[in-house]
């Protein structure tokens, strides 16, 4: 038939130039906060948020030699949600949140859906974004610090026989939402102990 194997494309993201120096920067410095403030590796946490489409399709079908259109099933799917994840140097795996498109819960997995009870039973978060998109918001993002990373944090503090005081470190990546002021200011003023840094823009 004249048919190889063919790749979507697409630019991939550019990282920048002294992408080396910025790790290094960004190393030295989560270095001097674990140290300066003794956290150990159990009060480590790095949380994410990453996109999981319905169906998710392929990027890579048969089709003819040098051919310029290729067409694939789920290609253009655009239904999703965010799951955030996240997981602390000790290996311990934190329960996840999931931010559905919707304004209310009824947006959310049924409590009738399969698995849905083992999911709940590990701590998961189902959560309406309450707006246009499925996308982390300020409240989405207080609802995580709430009712997941700083109770995970005072478990440990318990656990370990640290005081209430103990610093905890807590990196996330560049999004507006954690970096702006307003949530800063929100996590200062309720979650004082939890130290925020970021995982530099463009390097993963």
């Amino acid at each position: 038939l004249g048919w190889t194997p063919r790749r979507a494309t697409k630019a991939a993201k550019k990282v920048p130039e002294n992408v080396d120096q910025i790790l290094t920067d960004a190393f030295i410095r989560e270095a001097h906060v674990i140290r300066d403030f003794g956290i150990p590796d159990a009060l480590r946490v790095n949380t994410d948020q990453t996109q999981i489409v319905y169906q998710q399709g392929t990027k890579t079908s048969w089709s003819q030699k040098n051919s310029k259109q290729v067409s694939v099933v789920g290609h253009d799917e655009k239904r999703a949600f965010t799951l955030v994840p996240s997981i602390a140097a000790n290996g311990d795996l934190l329960p996840m949140q999931a931010i559905f498109h919707g304004k209310t819960p009824t947006s959310c997995p049924s409590p009738k859906s399969p698995f849905y009870d083992d999911a709940i039973a590990f701590g998961t978060r189902f959560v309406p974004s309450k707006t246009d998109t499925y996308w982390s918001t300020q409240e989405t993002m207080r609802d995580l610090v709430d009712h997941i990373i700083a109770p995970y944090f005072d478990e440990k503090k318990q656990e370990l026989g640290l005081g209430p005081d103990q610093n905890s470190l807590w990196k996330i990546d560049c999004w507006s939402v954690h970096k702006s002021r307003e949530f800063l200011d929100w996590m200062a003023a309720n979650h004082g102990n939890i130290i925020v840094i970021f995982i530099p823009g463009n390097c993963t």
